[in-house]
C-alpha cells in the first residue's frame, strides 16, 4: 500500500524558514507529479506548488519567489523550502503524489496526513 509521510512542520516567526519533506513508500511503479497543498481553518485546500517527474516546478502566485519545491526521485521524496514566511502562510500542509502502483491499477492521487505550519507575527 502506498503511503506519503510528511515531516518538517512547526512554529516559526514571520520572516523565518521551514523545510517540509514528503517521502513515498510502498508498492510504487512510478511517481508522476508531486506537490504541496495547504488548508487554513475554514478555507478550502489550495495548491501551493507542484513539480513534474522531470523537475519542472509551478507555484501559486502568493508563494512564488519565497518557496522552492524540489524532488529526489531516487529517494521518492519531495521537498518544500519555505523562506520569508508570513502569518498568512499558516495552514496544514499536505503532500500529494500522482502514483502508479502497477500498470493494471493505473495512476492515482495519494495524500499525506498533513503537517501544521504556524507563522507568528
Amino acid at each position: 500500500q502506498v503511503q506519503l509521510v510528511e515531516s518538517g512542520g512547526g512554529l516559526v516567526q514571520a520572516g523565518g524558514s521551514l523545510r517540509l519533506s514528503c517521502s513515498a513508500s510502498g508498492r510504487i511503479f512510478s511517481l508522476s507529479t508531486m506537490g504541496w497543498y495547504r488548508q487554513a481553518p475554514g478555507k478550502q485546500r489550495d495548491l501551493v506548488a507542484v513539480i513534474s517527474s522531470s523537475g519542472a516546478p509551478n507555484y501559486h502566485g502568493s508563494v512564488e519567489g519565497r518557496f522552492t519545491i524540489s524532488r529526489d526521485n531516487a529517494k521518492k521524496t519531495v521537498y518544500l523550502q519555505m523562506d520569508s514566511l508570513k502569518p498568512e502562510d499558516t495552514a496544514v500542509y499536505y503532500c500529494n503524489g500522482r502514483i502508479t502502483e502497477t500498470i493494471s491499477t493505473g495512476i492515482r492521487d495519494y495524500w499525506g496526513q498533513g503537517t501544521q505550519v504556524t507563522v507568528s507575527s
